[in-house]
């Protein structure tokens, strides 16, 4: 990252190498994160082949990645970060399962393989979210279409648009810059560099991020090829709660989790989540 540009560290490769082991440890850091890693497995356990070879696109730290090769498949994880890339060589080997995960450095939108290489294809936590230009959003969605074999399933997460506007005005009190941008935010439902410049300067608070309503990422996968199976939201209405819900005992905080599993294909609980969550097929 250029030193004289504090704005480089909104680029997602910038901000995914700055952020380290943060993102391996994201998902286990609180009771809400968790929602995220459970509902997802959980769909990938109901959707999956029994067997085959595995695209883990964005794929950061391996989390996903582990837990297929530990289902017994196997894996290739892809990410734009060589931080995160480094991290996730680094677990895997500690785990011994080098020989069903391979990982290297890409670009979602580029990939580097063959056509109907895989049996099943995962876009999980948000890589899409962090291609903010229309077209390239959409030759995204084409490469994973392109490299995923008919048929087969894919498993897209994204970040919800209706969630962060509730986070910013929940978090007026201590974060003024959040009100002030919000009527830019809900015209383009998108964090870029020019949004973080006019009302940041040098300091931005998060990575480039596009965020999606439910029915735009249903309409633009189905655009390109895929029939959906579901969109679920993976915190459903314990979104924007994390602090609360550390705050109750575990009988409690179960009680939370089957309500999210509950609620999560719910179409306005799906809307309203932290990540929104979508399964298709190849056609």
């Amino acid at each position: 990252m250029a030193d004289d540009d504090p704005l480089a560290k909104i680029d997602p490769a910038n901000y995914y190498d700055d952020l380290g082991e943060g993102e391996w440890e994201r998902l286990e850091e609180s009771f809400k994160n968790s929602l995220e890693f459970e509902n997802t497995t959980d769909y990938l356990d109901q959707y999956l082949p029994k067997s085959g070879h595995i695209l883990d696109a964005g794929g950061a730290a391996g989390r996903y990645s582990i837990w297929l090769a530990e289902q017994g498949y196997d894996v290739t994880l892809l990410d734009l970060s060589a931080e995160q890339v480094a991290i996730a060589k680094e677990r895997i080997s500690k785990r011994d399962l080098e020989s069903q995960v391979t990982v290297q450095q890409g670009d979602i939108r580029d990939l580097p393989f063959s056509a109907d290489q895989f049996d099943a294809t995962l876009c999980l936590g948000g890589p899409l979210s962090h291609v903010v230009v229309d077209d390239q959003r959409n030759k995204a969605v084409c490469e994973l279409h392109r490299v995923t074999t008919s048929d087969a399933p894919i498993f897209v997460s994204v970040m919800g648009f209706v969630a962060v506007v509730q986070n910013l005005v929940k978090s007026a009190p201590h974060f003024e810059t959040g009100v002030r941008q919000l009527p830019d935010l809900v015209e383009t439902a998108t964090y870029s560099a020019e949004l973080a410049e006019k009302y940041e300067g040098d300091d931005p608070s998060f990575v480039e991020c596009h965020f999606f309503r439910a029915p735009e990422l249903r309409d633009l996968l189905e655009n390109h090829g895929f029939a959906l199976e579901i969109v679920a939201g993976l915190e459903g209405p314990a979104s924007n709660f994390g602090t609360a819900l550390e705050e109750i005992d575990a009988d409690a905080q179960e009680n939370v989790a089957e309500v999210v599993r509950k609620l999560r294909e719910d179409p306005t609980i799906a809307d309203l989540s932290n990540h929104i969550l979508a399964v298709g097929r190849v056609e």
